[in-house]
C-alpha cells in the first residue's frame, strides 16, 4: 500500500465515519473514533456488498457510500452491544 492509498483510505474513512456518527444517534466517538469506524466500515461494507452482489460503481463517491453503509452497520452493532 502506497502513502497515497493510505491517505485516501483515511480521508474516505473519516468522511464515512463522520456521516455515520451523525446518522446513528447515541454513539459519540469523536474525530479519531469516527475515522477508525469509517475505515473498519469500509472493510465491513466491502464484504457486505460483495456477499449481496451489489455494485455501486467505482470511484471516490462509491467508496464513501460503501464505507458509510459499513460504518452505520458497525455503529448499530456497537450501540446494541453497549446496552
Amino acid at each position: 500500500m502506497s502513502l497515497n492509498q493510505l491517505v485516501v483510505w483515511i480521508i474516505v474513512g473519516g468522511i464515512a465515519g463522520i456521516l455515520a456518527d451523525a446518522v446513528v444517534k447515541g454513539v459519540r466517538l469523536g474525530l479519531v473514533g469516527s475515522v477508525v469506524v469509517g475505515m473498519l466500515g469500509a472493510l465491513v461494507g466491502g464484504w457486505l456488498f460483495g456477499q449481496l452482489k451489489i455494485s455501486v460503481g467505482s470511484g471516490l463517491v462509491s467508496d464513501i457510500v460503501v464505507s458509510f453503509v459499513g460504518a452505520v452497520v458497525l455503529l448499530f452493532l456497537f450501540r446494541v452491544v453497549r446496552r
